[in-house]
């Protein structure tokens, strides 16, 4: 019934969890909890490096990048699925689910170019320690932190002028939660072969090749943390460094299997639990693992709460 009532491009149904009603509640406590974890867990990882001046080093700015970005996706697709739940408003204009579609893709592919820069960071300050202060100079340190911007708002625009120039004349129902691309490419009656084969290709390119990058600096880094004598220091050294690892492969391994995947392998229900998991998990997981288990970070959070009251 809805589809035979959606005659034009001007509005599109996101289906959500609809087809268990039962979990709605569930589903809309899940999304605003992390949305606030998120939005509280990242905007005081910011706070802190911004106040406290022992923080004011490459390290700090990576992660400052990091929790913005966080913040930025989360809140891409985070207030669409409250509205949807909270007010059972399903429909989105055709503007407003292409807009969605650009800045989560620029937010994402942002994140996929950051963490091989704080990997690189990690990997001078463990194993060049002596050139740290050249390689990582206040020039090279600038640049490393807005190319990723870069990146992302440049390597998302072929994608959503192409998704936008897509024709949409038959069903306007996206089985999703949010105006995803693979969603939408499914959707459309047009050819797609262009943009898979862009994705494709942009996925190796910006995709698995940053995810090698990173594996590369952290497998250095395990290197140099074997030769450490202290069993304790070397203990740490190594959960810090898992922890990093895993969140890594999970963030990658997530995108990269959704939009790499040929379209006959479609899988609306996969996709969204994949969704789920870095919409809402890695944003609220990421200022746990790389700054709130830091020692450093942990001191600047008791001076600046001191130093407040």
């Amino acid at each position: 019934m809805l589809q035979g009532n959606l005659t034009s491009t001007s509005e599109f149904y996101l289906v959500g969890f609809s087809d268990m009603p039962q979990w709605n509640g569930f589903f809309l406590a899940v999304f605003v909890f992390s949305y606030i974890l998120t939005l509280f867990g990242n905007f005081v990882i910011i706070l802190i490096i911004i106040l406290d001046s022992s923080l004011h080093s490459p390290m700090y700015l990576f992660l400052c990048n990091l929790s913005i970005l966080d913040i930025f996706c989360t809140s891409v697709t985070a207030p669409q699925v409250m509205d949807l739940y909270s007010s059972m408003n399903y429909m989105i204009s055709f503007s407003n689910c292409i807009s969605q579609v650009y800045f989560f893709l620029v937010f994402t592919n942002a994140e996929f170019f950051l963490l091989p820069v704080m990997a690189y960071d990690r990997y001078v300050a463990i194993c060049c320690p002596l050139r740290y202060n050249v390689l990582m100079n206040n020039n090279v340190c600038i640049i490393l932190a807005l190319a990723p911007w870069a990146f992302g708002i440049l390597d998302t625009l072929s994608y959503t002028i192409l998704t936008s120039r897509l024709s949409y004349l038959g069903s306007h129902v996206i089985n999703h939660f949010f105006c995803d691309l693979t969603a939408l490419m499914k959707l459309s009656c047009s050819d797609t072969s262009t943009i898979e084969l862009i994705t494709f290709v942009d996925g190796v390119l910006f995709g698995f090749v940053p995810f090698f990058l990173t594996l590369i600096s952290y497998a250095y880094i395990i290197f140099s943390i074997v030769k450490i004598r202290s069993v304790h220091g070397r203990r740490k050294a190594f959960s810090t460094c898992s922890s990093h690892l895993t969140l890594v492969v999970l963030f990658y391994g997530t995108i990269i299997s959704m939009y790499m995947r040929p379209s006959s392998m479609y899988s609306p229900a996969q996709d969204k639990l994949f969704a789920v998991f870095y919409t809402t998990v890695i944003p609220v997981v990421n200022p746990l693992i790389y700054s709130l288990r830091n020692q450093d970070v942990k001191n600047a959070f008791k001076r600046v709460i001191l130093g407040a009251s």
